[in-house]
Protein backbone atom coordinates (compact mmCIF):
# COMPACT_ATOMS: atom_id res chain seq x y z
CA UNK A 1 0.00 0.00 0.00
CA UNK A 2 1.11 3.52 -0.68
CA UNK A 3 0.05 6.74 0.93
CA UNK A 4 -0.04 9.85 -1.24
CA UNK A 5 -0.12 13.21 0.46
CA UNK A 6 -0.56 16.64 -0.99
CA UNK A 7 2.11 19.14 -0.01
CA UNK A 8 1.09 21.65 2.62
CA UNK A 9 1.61 25.30 1.82
CA UNK A 10 3.48 27.42 4.37
CA UNK A 11 1.45 29.55 6.77
CA UNK A 12 0.13 32.91 5.62
CA UNK A 13 2.81 34.95 7.47
CA UNK A 14 5.55 32.85 5.84
CA UNK A 15 4.04 33.40 2.38
CA UNK A 16 3.88 37.16 3.01
CA UNK A 17 7.54 37.16 4.09
CA UNK A 18 8.53 35.26 0.94
CA UNK A 19 6.58 37.71 -1.23
CA UNK A 20 8.25 40.63 0.55
CA UNK A 21 11.65 38.98 0.06
CA UNK A 22 11.03 38.77 -3.71
CA UNK A 23 10.12 42.47 -3.79
CA UNK A 24 13.16 43.51 -1.75
CA UNK A 25 15.37 41.27 -3.88
CA UNK A 26 14.07 42.91 -7.06
CA UNK A 27 14.79 46.44 -5.81
CA UNK A 28 18.18 45.36 -4.45
CA UNK A 29 19.16 43.82 -7.79
CA UNK A 30 17.97 46.95 -9.61
CA UNK A 31 20.02 49.12 -7.23
CA UNK A 32 23.18 47.04 -7.69
CA UNK A 33 22.88 46.96 -11.49
CA UNK A 34 22.41 50.73 -11.75
CA UNK A 35 25.07 51.59 -9.15
CA UNK A 36 27.64 49.44 -10.95
CA UNK A 37 26.55 51.02 -14.28
CA UNK A 38 25.67 47.62 -15.76
CA UNK A 39 22.32 49.29 -16.41
CA UNK A 40 22.44 52.97 -17.30
CA UNK A 41 20.65 55.13 -14.68
CA UNK A 42 19.61 57.46 -17.52
CA UNK A 43 17.56 54.70 -19.17
CA UNK A 44 16.53 52.68 -16.09
CA UNK A 45 16.56 55.24 -13.29
CA UNK A 46 17.45 54.05 -9.79
CA UNK A 47 15.12 52.52 -7.20
CA UNK A 48 16.08 55.16 -4.64
CA UNK A 49 15.22 57.99 -7.05
CA UNK A 50 11.94 56.33 -8.11
CA UNK A 51 10.84 55.75 -4.50
CA UNK A 52 11.86 59.30 -3.54
CA UNK A 53 9.89 60.78 -6.48
CA UNK A 54 6.82 58.68 -5.62
CA UNK A 55 6.97 59.71 -1.97
CA UNK A 56 7.39 63.38 -2.90
CA UNK A 57 4.43 63.25 -5.30
CA UNK A 58 2.16 61.79 -2.63
CA UNK A 59 3.47 64.09 0.09
CA UNK A 60 2.96 67.22 -2.02
CA UNK A 61 -0.47 66.05 -3.16
CA UNK A 62 0.30 66.54 -6.85
CA UNK A 63 -0.43 62.90 -7.67
CA UNK A 64 -3.82 62.64 -5.98
CA UNK A 65 -5.82 64.50 -8.62
CA UNK A 66 -4.35 62.47 -11.47
CA UNK A 67 -4.71 59.24 -9.52
CA UNK A 68 -8.34 60.05 -8.76
CA UNK A 69 -9.09 60.56 -12.48
CA UNK A 70 -7.48 57.25 -13.42
CA UNK A 71 -9.21 55.34 -10.61
CA UNK A 72 -12.59 56.83 -11.57
CA UNK A 73 -12.11 55.76 -15.20
CA UNK A 74 -10.95 52.32 -14.05
CA UNK A 75 -13.93 51.85 -11.71
CA UNK A 76 -16.45 52.89 -14.37
CA UNK A 77 -14.86 50.68 -17.05
CA UNK A 78 -14.68 47.77 -14.62
CA UNK A 79 -18.30 48.13 -13.47
CA UNK A 80 -19.84 48.68 -16.91
CA UNK A 81 -17.74 45.99 -18.60
CA UNK A 82 -18.44 43.46 -15.84
CA UNK A 83 -22.21 44.00 -15.79
CA UNK A 84 -22.43 43.88 -19.58
CA UNK A 85 -20.18 40.80 -19.77
CA UNK A 86 -22.25 38.92 -17.17
CA UNK A 87 -25.57 39.86 -18.81
CA UNK A 88 -24.52 38.94 -22.35
CA UNK A 89 -22.64 35.86 -21.17
CA UNK A 90 -25.78 34.46 -19.51
CA UNK A 91 -27.94 35.43 -22.48
CA UNK A 92 -25.70 33.81 -25.10
CA UNK A 93 -25.21 30.67 -23.00
CA UNK A 94 -28.98 30.24 -22.55
CA UNK A 95 -29.85 31.09 -26.19
CA UNK A 96 -28.00 28.65 -28.50
CA UNK A 97 -29.36 30.21 -31.70
CA UNK A 98 -28.17 33.70 -30.71
CA UNK A 99 -24.80 32.26 -29.75
CA UNK A 100 -24.32 30.47 -33.07
CA UNK A 101 -25.40 33.47 -35.17
CA UNK A 102 -23.23 36.04 -33.41
CA UNK A 103 -20.23 33.78 -32.70
CA UNK A 104 -18.07 34.93 -35.68
CA UNK A 105 -18.85 38.59 -35.02
CA UNK A 106 -17.97 38.31 -31.31
CA UNK A 107 -14.66 36.66 -32.21
CA UNK A 108 -13.94 39.26 -34.90
CA UNK A 109 -14.54 42.22 -32.57
CA UNK A 110 -12.52 40.54 -29.80
CA UNK A 111 -9.60 40.12 -32.21
CA UNK A 112 -9.40 43.86 -32.91
CA UNK A 113 -6.39 45.57 -31.31
CA UNK A 114 -7.92 47.87 -28.68
CA UNK A 115 -5.31 50.58 -29.26
CA UNK A 116 -6.84 51.10 -32.71
CA UNK A 117 -10.16 51.96 -31.04
CA UNK A 118 -8.70 54.63 -28.75
CA UNK A 119 -8.55 57.42 -31.39
CA UNK A 120 -12.07 56.52 -32.56
CA UNK A 121 -13.45 56.77 -29.02
CA UNK A 122 -11.62 60.08 -28.57
CA UNK A 123 -13.25 61.35 -31.78
CA UNK A 124 -16.72 60.17 -30.72
CA UNK A 125 -16.60 60.98 -27.00
CA UNK A 126 -13.95 63.69 -26.74
CA UNK A 127 -10.83 63.77 -24.59
CA UNK A 128 -12.72 63.53 -21.29
CA UNK A 129 -13.07 60.45 -19.12
CA UNK A 130 -15.70 58.69 -21.23
CA UNK A 131 -13.38 57.88 -24.15
CA UNK A 132 -11.05 56.16 -21.64
CA UNK A 133 -13.97 54.37 -19.98
CA UNK A 134 -15.15 53.10 -23.38
CA UNK A 135 -11.69 51.71 -24.14
CA UNK A 136 -11.55 50.00 -20.74
CA UNK A 137 -15.02 48.52 -21.24
CA UNK A 138 -13.93 46.86 -24.50
CA UNK A 139 -11.11 45.16 -22.60
CA UNK A 140 -13.14 44.08 -19.58
CA UNK A 141 -16.29 43.00 -21.41
CA UNK A 142 -14.82 40.13 -23.42
CA UNK A 143 -12.85 38.70 -20.49
CA UNK A 144 -15.99 38.51 -18.34
CA UNK A 145 -18.26 37.51 -21.23
CA UNK A 146 -16.28 34.42 -22.24
CA UNK A 147 -15.82 33.26 -18.65
CA UNK A 148 -19.51 33.62 -17.79
CA UNK A 149 -20.51 31.93 -21.04
CA UNK A 150 -18.22 28.99 -20.29
CA UNK A 151 -19.36 28.78 -16.67
CA UNK A 152 -23.04 28.59 -17.60
CA UNK A 153 -22.41 26.09 -20.43
CA UNK A 154 -20.57 23.75 -18.07
CA UNK A 155 -23.51 23.30 -15.70
CA UNK A 156 -24.07 19.55 -15.32
CA UNK A 157 -27.14 18.29 -17.22
CA UNK A 158 -27.73 15.83 -14.36
CA UNK A 159 -27.95 18.70 -11.86
CA UNK A 160 -30.38 20.55 -14.12
CA UNK A 161 -32.53 17.45 -14.58
CA UNK A 162 -32.65 16.81 -10.83
CA UNK A 163 -33.53 20.44 -10.12
CA UNK A 164 -36.40 20.31 -12.63
CA UNK A 165 -37.65 17.07 -11.12
CA UNK A 166 -37.81 18.84 -7.76
CA UNK A 167 -40.02 21.52 -9.30
CA UNK A 168 -37.44 24.26 -9.95
CA UNK A 169 -38.61 26.94 -12.37
CA UNK A 170 -36.42 29.23 -14.49
CA UNK A 171 -35.88 31.67 -11.61
CA UNK A 172 -34.86 28.87 -9.24
CA UNK A 173 -32.48 27.41 -11.83
CA UNK A 174 -30.86 30.79 -12.36
CA UNK A 175 -30.42 31.48 -8.65
CA UNK A 176 -29.47 28.03 -7.37
CA UNK A 177 -27.79 26.34 -10.34
CA UNK A 178 -26.55 28.68 -13.06
CA UNK A 179 -25.42 31.57 -10.84
CA UNK A 180 -23.33 29.46 -8.40
CA UNK A 181 -21.79 27.63 -11.34
CA UNK A 182 -20.85 30.88 -13.08
CA UNK A 183 -19.63 32.76 -9.98
CA UNK A 184 -16.30 30.95 -9.81
CA UNK A 185 -15.68 31.76 -13.46
CA UNK A 186 -16.82 35.35 -12.95
CA UNK A 187 -14.40 36.04 -10.11
CA UNK A 188 -11.62 34.26 -11.97
CA UNK A 189 -12.14 36.74 -14.81
CA UNK A 190 -12.46 39.76 -12.50
CA UNK A 191 -8.90 39.39 -11.24
CA UNK A 192 -7.71 39.81 -14.83
CA UNK A 193 -10.36 42.41 -15.69
CA UNK A 194 -9.21 44.77 -12.92
CA UNK A 195 -5.80 45.11 -14.53
CA UNK A 196 -7.25 45.50 -18.01
CA UNK A 197 -9.67 48.20 -16.86
CA UNK A 198 -6.73 50.24 -15.62
CA UNK A 199 -4.76 49.47 -18.80
CA UNK A 200 -7.63 50.87 -20.87
CA UNK A 201 -7.78 54.02 -18.78
CA UNK A 202 -4.02 54.61 -18.84
CA UNK A 203 -3.63 53.88 -22.57
CA UNK A 204 -6.48 56.28 -23.34
CA UNK A 205 -4.86 58.96 -21.17
CA UNK A 206 -1.50 58.32 -22.80
CA UNK A 207 -2.89 58.82 -26.30
CA UNK A 208 -4.85 61.96 -25.49
CA UNK A 209 -5.76 63.54 -22.17
CA UNK A 210 -5.15 66.48 -19.87
CA UNK A 211 -5.09 64.51 -16.60
CA UNK A 212 -4.49 61.05 -15.19
CA UNK A 213 -1.52 58.78 -14.56
CA UNK A 214 -1.20 57.97 -18.25
CA UNK A 215 -0.97 61.69 -18.97
CA UNK A 216 1.78 62.09 -16.36
CA UNK A 217 3.73 59.14 -17.76
CA UNK A 218 3.41 60.56 -21.26
CA UNK A 219 4.66 63.94 -20.02
CA UNK A 220 7.64 62.31 -18.31
CA UNK A 221 8.53 60.37 -21.46
CA UNK A 222 8.38 63.59 -23.50
CA UNK A 223 11.22 65.12 -21.47
CA UNK A 224 13.17 61.84 -21.06
CA UNK A 225 12.33 61.71 -17.35
CA UNK A 226 12.89 58.00 -16.77
CA UNK A 227 12.42 58.34 -13.02
CA UNK A 228 9.01 59.93 -13.57
CA UNK A 229 7.98 57.12 -15.94
CA UNK A 230 8.96 54.40 -13.47
CA UNK A 231 7.34 56.30 -10.62
CA UNK A 232 4.06 56.40 -12.53
CA UNK A 233 4.35 52.68 -13.26
CA UNK A 234 5.01 52.00 -9.59
CA UNK A 235 1.87 53.88 -8.53
CA UNK A 236 -0.19 51.96 -11.10
CA UNK A 237 1.18 48.65 -9.86
CA UNK A 238 0.44 49.45 -6.22
CA UNK A 239 -3.17 50.35 -6.88
CA UNK A 240 -3.82 47.38 -9.18
CA UNK A 241 -2.60 45.11 -6.37
CA UNK A 242 -4.84 46.92 -3.86
CA UNK A 243 -7.91 46.66 -6.09
CA UNK A 244 -7.20 42.99 -6.79
CA UNK A 245 -6.97 42.36 -3.04
CA UNK A 246 -10.42 43.95 -2.60
CA UNK A 247 -11.81 41.65 -5.32
CA UNK A 248 -10.26 38.67 -3.50
CA UNK A 249 -11.95 39.64 -0.21
CA UNK A 250 -15.33 39.97 -1.96
CA UNK A 251 -14.77 36.64 -3.72
CA UNK A 252 -14.11 34.84 -0.43
CA UNK A 253 -17.25 36.30 1.11
CA UNK A 254 -19.52 35.39 -1.82
CA UNK A 255 -17.98 31.98 -2.50
CA UNK A 256 -17.75 30.80 1.10
CA UNK A 257 -19.89 27.79 0.14
CA UNK A 258 -17.12 26.26 -1.97
CA UNK A 259 -15.51 23.18 -0.40
CA UNK A 260 -11.95 23.77 0.76
CA UNK A 261 -9.19 21.66 -0.67
CA UNK A 262 -8.29 18.84 1.67
CA UNK A 263 -4.91 19.13 3.30
CA UNK A 264 -4.11 15.45 2.81
CA UNK A 265 -5.37 12.73 0.55
CA UNK A 266 -5.09 9.06 1.37
CA UNK A 267 -4.89 6.48 -1.38
CA UNK A 268 -5.51 2.91 -0.38
CA UNK A 269 -4.60 0.02 -2.61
Amino acid sequence: MAMARTKRLPSRPVILLLQLAVLVGFFLLWHVLTETKILSPFFFGTPVAVLARTWADFASGVIWYHLGITLLETALAFAIGTVAGIAFGFWFARAPLISVVFDPYIKAVNALPRVVLAPIFALWLGLGIWSKVALGVTLVFFIVFFNVYQGVKEVSPVVLANARMLGANSGHLFRHVYLPSALSWVFSSLHTAVGFAMVGAVVGEYLGSAAGLGYRIHQAEGVFDTVGVFSGMLVLTIFVVVIDAVVTVIEKRLLHWRPQEAATTNAQG
